[in-house]
């Protein structure tokens, strides 16, 4: 005599179920369960597919400008209003044609469409960049507070507070203008962008580092870990292997929201002269041409709002990853 529970096995082996035709029921990872709630959220897959665009965008620029556009510091003097003295571009609504889709800038006639697209280039080149080295130094000083704790983390914390209370806009401005045009075997704006990526990525750590400790004080009181010390786990084996992965999903979500706020300190920096130099296209380099001819608003408008839709996208995506992530979200 059976109990309730047991199953007779049929001629296989298998439950009586399965030999109906029942498939099995098919375990999923919790990478897997946070693809299909970030999936149901339509306003972050439509931040993500912004987010593609744009990088797409910046990765085939020439491409894109041969097809659409004229090359971005190409002067078209003969498209300004010279004779009546306006320098403004011929036709409505500042030049906008075929040839130019978003219009002309005033004075020298460049393409602003051809402008907008390669300083798509500028922005996101170095806000990944400033981000993944902020997560790098972010991530390895927190995990160790976090895990070592002690005066290492008094050490690291302290550290988090002097940093946190730099002047970072006041050193960036400061640091990139008196930066000379060749050092360290790079010139130009190859050394502009290195420094920028330095600046940026250096001095945000902290944030990061602030939430990857506080996870890692959480984590390392959990069952499992406390079951690979058992077993004679050595500490790099638990920070590597049990940690960093329960760590991976802030991680991810803190960076998607770096990532605008370090384009927006880019387009801060370039709008201040102290960035990207000219003639090379960038968001805040452009906005800041834009304020001497206020009068003419299309001049302002398309990096305005390419730095808009950039912010917003990433901000979107960034807030439905966190909640996919989120097992106490619905």
């Amino acid at each position: 005599m059976t109990t309730p529970l047991e199953v007779e096995p049929g001629a296989a082996g298998e439950p009586e179920a399965i030999l109906q035709g029942v498939t099995r029921i098919e375990g999923r990872s919790l990478w897997r369960i946070s693809w299909t709630r970030l999936k149901r959220d339509k306003v972050a897959m439509a931040g993500a597919v912004v987010v593609v665009l744009l990088i797409l965008m910046a990765v085939f620029a020439p491409l894109i400008v041969k097809a659409f556009g004229n090359p971005p510091n190409e002067f078209h003097e003969d498209l300004i209003d010279t004779k009546n003295g306006t320098l403004a571009p011929l036709g409505s609504f500042g030049g906008i044609s075929w040839h130019h889709l978003m219009g002309l800038e005033p004075v020298n006639g460049r393409d602003i469409f051809s402008r907008v697209v390669y300083g798509s280039r500028i922005s996101l080149l170095i806000a990944f960049f400033a981000t993944l080295l902020s997560v790098a130094i972010g991530t390895t000083l927190g995990i160790v507070a976090g895990f070592f704790g002690g005066w290492v983390d008094a050490v690291i914390s302290r550290l988090m507070d002097i940093f946190l209370a730099f002047p970072l806009l006041v050193f960036a401005i400061a640091l990139a203008g008196v930066m000379p045009d060749s050092a360290f075997g790079l010139q130009g704006n190859t050394l502009r962008v290195v420094l920028l990526i330095f600046i940026v990525g250096f001095f945000n750590w902290p944030y990061i580092g602030r939430i990857i400790r506080g996870q890692t004080l959480s984590l390392r009181e959990r069952e499992y870990v406390d079951a690979a010390r058992s077993l004679g786990a050595r500490r790099p084996y638990i920070l590597f292997t049990e940690l960093l992965p329960n760590l991976l999903g802030p991680i991810l979500v803190y960076a998607t929201l770096l990532i605008p706020t370090n384009i927006l300190f880019e387009a801060a920096l370039s709008f201040l002269g102290v960035g990207i130099r000219p003639p090379t296209a960038s968001w805040g380099g452009m906005l800041s041409d834009a304020v001497t001819f206020y009068t003419m608003p299309h001049f302002m408008l398309w990096p305005g709002l390419a730095i808009f839709v950039t912010v917003l996208s990433f901000n979107l995506f960034g807030d439905g990853l966190r909640d996919a992530l989120d097992p106490r979200s619905r």
